[in-house]
Parts: structure tokens; C-alpha cells; sequence
């Protein structure tokens, strides 16, 4: 046979491509046609039988953990029924409503609604114009609306204890000396609430030219009955028969760091002195812990300050990094004493002229102040507690 007619793919007989009993795979993808091939038979797997031992222990825990449940929900159900808790309701808006009310009463007194009321009626006579004032601004309507919230925050916050109120003369002039201190000046305002309230008198303190120069506060200054701190109106109150406060240390005291808490800074050149000797009152040396703790100056930010027009910017380690909320001073414990008087009236009124002798006053009224808050702190000891 012609070798040009042998079949592709083939190097045997035709049609047989290696000689065996079934044709090769090139043969049978061109047949198309044929016996069709068996699809493999799929084995039968059997499904897993649980066996009877293990069904019957899955059964007996089942019965056994529902019957612990149900023994369990017996019990509860007995105590809450003999402590009355299923009568309790969940917590609500009456709940928070009633704390609410609660701290209040503990924070305020038990007189707290009488407080309210009493606030609430002062607003509404403020809104009529029905009040008056004297030649300096001085309101005293103000005064008494402003106790009602000085009063919680120096008895229950700072636990306020008053000593020496029997040095402060019942009627008369007289000027009060005290040391500054606590970043922001709210030693002021509560001396002025303790000369109120143990004393009965009122308090007209000498305030520094930056309070009347700043909005809002220096129209309530003047409602407190702030006059600014020059010679001749502190002469004129004091020749009047008035209460006089002074701090000397002015920004300094309160803006000095805690690491100087409790050291006074200069007292000035006397100038209160050369006022008390004109107008031959006494001066009463006022020394208050527990302001220092209230606010603890860390820090300062002059550049910013200079900026804005103030002697400092404080920062505590809660202000500016808590924003308002830093603005809360810290419950430390505070204590005021008011000292003995030292007379001027045994010096001529031109004796205020004399430099040498208002620095000698001057220094020992420094003095005496600073004495008793060495004193007071270690009494006192721990400010928190």
C-alpha cells in the first residue's frame, strides 16, 4: 500500500491504531458517533447513625439543665419577692429628677426652694426700677441676690471658718488689710460675704484701675460696692464711717505661682496707710488660707496676656484643658481670721506724710499677716480633707 494513503496518525493496519481491542483517542474523537461511555456510578455514602448510648446522655444533661434553670428562676423570683424589688420600677425621669433635687438640697440647704423664691422675687423688683444707690454705685439689692449664691459656695464648698469677727468694730471706719491670693480673686468676694455675714457689716473693697476698665465687670463692681483704690475715695469712705478692703499684693498675689503659695509680695509704698492715718481709723490685718488650692497656678501665657490687655493668663492643671468646666475651683478648705487692730489714731494726721514711719506700719502689718498664714497652714494641714 502506497505510503501517501496511510492514515494520519496511524503506524498500523487502518483503523486500528495500536493493535488492541479498542480504537485509540484520536479515533474516537473523530468518530462522534458510537457507543456513548457509562457515567461512573456514584458511591451511596450512608448517612452517620447517632448511637443509642450517646442520645440518651444528651437527653439526660438537657433534662438536668433545665431543671437547674428552672431552680434558679424559683429562687430569684422568692427574693425578689421578699425585698419588694418587683415593686421597684426602672429607673426614669422621676428618678433623675428626684437626685437632681437631692444634690441640690445638699449642695444649697435644706432652704434651697426658700432661696430660690427669695432670688426670684429680688429679679423681679430689679426689673421694676424701684431701688437706689449711694454716690458710689453701691447697691446693696445686689449684694444680697449675689449672697444667696457666695453663701453655698464658701459654707459647703470651701467649708469656710471665720475667727477673729470681734475685731471688726460694730460701727465706724475701718480698713481691712488682707493678703491676695488664688488666681482668680474670689478671696475678695468671700471676705465681703464673711464681714456680712458674721459682722453685719458691709464690705467696700478698694479695687485696681483694670477691673473698671473691663465690660460688665466694672458696673457690677461698682453694684458690690467696689470704689477704685486711690487715696481720696478710700479717704472718703473711711471718713464716712465705712468698711475699707484692700489686698496690697494686687495682681501679683494672685497671680504668683503655686510654688510661692502662702509668700506675700510687696505691700506697695503704704499708701493704705498714709489713708488710714488721715482718716484715724484702725487697720485690721486679715490673713485667709485655702484660695491657693482653689485654683493652682502651673503656668502662664505673657505673650497672649500682654495681648489682651491682661497682667496674666493663667493655666491650672484644669483651665484651659477642660475649657469652663476648669473654671470650677477645687473644694479646699478655707479659713479666715481677722486679726487684731492696729491703731492709727495715736499718730497726728500729718503723720501720713512721714515716708519712714508708713513703711514701718506698712511692715508690720506684712508682718503680722504673714505670721498667722504660716500659722493657719499648719493647723489647718491637709486642704482637702
Amino acid at each position: 500500500m502506497n505510503d501517501d494513503l496511510r492514515t494520519i496518525g496511524s503506524s498500523g493496519k487502518p483503523g486500528r491504531g495500536n493493535r488492541s481491542t479498542s480504537p485509540s483517542a484520536a479515533a474516537r474523537s473523530l468518530a462522534g458517533s458510537g457507543t456513548p461511555r457509562r457515567p461512573p456510578k456514584k458511591r451511596q455514602i450512608p448517612e452517620p447513625q447517632e448511637s443509642p448510648r450517646l442520645r440518651a446522655v444528651t437527653d439526660e444533661d438537657a433534662a438536668a439543665a433545665a431543671a437547674a434553670a428552672e431552680e434558679a428562676a424559683q429562687a430569684s423570683r422568692a427574693q425578689r419577692a421578699a425585698t419588694g424589688a418587683d415593686e421597684q420600677e426602672e429607673p426614669g425621669l422621676d428618678d433623675l429628677l428626684d437626685a437632681l433635687l437631692g444634690g441640690a438640697s445638699r449642695l444649697l440647704g435644706d432652704d434651697w426652694e426658700d432661696r430660690f423664691l427669695r432670688i426670684a422675687g429680688g429679679l423681679r423688683h430689679r426689673l421694676s426700677g424701684d431701688y437706689a444707690v449711694d454716690e458710689f454705685g453701691y447697691d446693696p439689692e445686689v449684694v444680697a441676690l449675689l449672697e444667696h449664691v457666695i453663701e453655698p459656695l464658701a459654707e459647703t464648698w470651701f467649708r469656710l471658718q471665720v475667727r477673729g469677727i470681734e475685731n471688726i468694730p460694730a460701727e465706724g471706719g475701718a480698713l481691712l488689710v488682707g493678703n491676695h491670693s488664688g488666681t482668680i480673686p474670689l478671696d475678695g468676694l468671700i471676705t465681703g460675704y464673711a464681714v456680712r455675714r458674721y459682722a453685719h457689716r458691709a464690705l467696700r473693697p478698694l479695687a485696681a484701675d483694670l477691673v473698671f476698665a473691663l465690660p460688665f465687670v466694672s458696673q457690677m463692681a461698682r453694684k458690690l460696692g467696689a470704689t477704685l483704690a486711690c487715696a481720696e475715695d478710700a479717704e472718703r469712705l473711711l471718713q464716712s464711717g465705712e468698711l475699707a478692703g484692700v489686698w496690697p499684693e494686687g495682681f501679683k498675689g494672685v497671680g504668683k505661682p503655686y510654688s510661692e503659695r502662702y509668700k506675700l509680695q510687696r505691700f506697695g509704698r503704704g499708701g493704705f496707710v498714709s489713708a488710714a492715718m488721715r482718716a484715724q481709723v484702725p487697720i485690721i490685718p486679715v490673713s485667709l488660707v485655702g484660695a491657693e488650692e482653689s485654683y493652682p497656678l502651673i503656668g502662664n501665657v505673657p505673650s497672649l496676656a500682654r495681648l489682651l490687655g491682661l497682667p496674666y493668663l493663667p493655666i491650672t492643671p484644669f483651665f484651659p484643658w477642660l475649657g469652663p468646666l476648669g473654671m470650677v475651683p477645687l473644694p479646699s478648705k478655707w479659713i479666715i481670721e481677722f486679726g487684731e487692730p492696729i491703731r492709727t489714731d495715736a499718730y497726728p494726721a500729718e503723720a501720713a506724710d512721714d515716708p519712714m514711719l508708713l513703711f514701718n506700719v506698712t511692715d508690720q502689718v506684712r508682718e503680722t499677716i504673714q505670721q498667722t498664714l504660716y500659722s493657719l497652714l499648719v493647723e489647718r494641714g491637709n486642704p482637702f480633707v
